[in-house]
């Protein structure tokens, strides 16, 4: 897959060794059954945001340091098992996942948590939800003493790994990222907006497919490539074929083709 550049980007060219290491990050595609096929949910990013201004995104981020606790309430499949799937340290493994928790739940409001590995929170619209959302966006709060004071535990059988990119050399902001893959909650529903965002909606992924193909909305290529993999599927298919899937580090590098510019993609393992 290939995607015109515009000429600026010409003096990156060849500069791969001066890239910045690429820093962990975790971002779910949250998933719903709609009138028109199967929906989720995106954000709007801030015209004012250093990475990806103005565009649709799935909740997430970068993985904080606390996301790496060993403390972090966990049921559900283990950091080992999480560190095969996704080909990387148990560490890691573990700060991806739950960054991946609580990333969804500080800008959506959905919580991937129960009392116990059997149930799931019903119901997140309260005050005491949203101020935890605000606290730990604000860094004031870690995850892990969150769900440790709230009597519940992270459930990690919620979450099912899609696909793995890393941003390409040339640009000044570079994520490692794992996608992940999960099914609305029954009984819970989207909160207040996150502060990164200026727009979210629920919306069927054909329509947003089509938007973007109509240049009435923009995404960056692994948001695009994950809509467009996963609109065929119904909702509660999505973790069954997340778990089919071959995961491969996808990095797509700038390329000169008959003296144009391009962002190529191989994704020929990402089945």
């Amino acid at each position: 897959m290939r995607i015109p550049l515009p000429e600026a980007l010409r003096s990156h060219v060849g500069r791969e060794a001066e890239a910045p290491t690429p820093r962990d990050a975790a971002t779910v595609v949250v998933v719903r059954d709609g009138e028109q096929g199967i929906e989720a949910y995106l954000l709007r990013r801030q015209q004012s945001m250093a990475f990806a201004p103005g565009m649709y995104v799935f909740p997430g981020g970068g993985v904080d340091d606390p996301d790496r606790f060993a403390d972090v309430p966990w049921a559900g499949p283990t950091p080992a098992a999480w560190a095969e799937r996704l080909d990387c340290s148990e560490d890691i493994a573990r700060g991806l996942v739950c960054a991946a928790v609580r990333e969804t739940f500080e800008e959506s409001g959905v919580l991937l948590a129960g009392p116990d590995e059997d149930s799931v929170v019903a119901d997140t619209s309260g005050a005491a939800f949203q101020e935890a959302r605000l606290a730990l966006e604000a860094h004031e709060l870690t995850f892990g003493a969150y769900l440790a004071e709230s009597g519940l535990v992270l459930r990690t059988d919620l979450l099912g790994a899609w696909a793995h990119w890393i941003t390409p050399s040339f640009e000044p902001r570079r994520y490692d990222t794992r996608f992940f893959v999960a099914v609305l909650p029954a009984g819970q529903a989207v909160g207040a907006l996150a502060r990164e965002a200026d727009h979210a909606v629920w919306t069927p992924l054909r329509d947003v497919l089509a938007a973007v193909d109509a240049g009435e909305a923009t995404m960056l290529p692994p948001t695009h490539v994950t809509c467009r993999e996963i609109a065929g599927l119904a909702a509660n298919q999505v973790l069954g074929a997340s778990a089919e899937r071959t995961i491969h580090p996808i990095e797509p590098r700038l390329v000169e083709v008959a003296g144009g510019l391009f962002l190529e993609t191989d994704l020929g393992g990402a089945t």
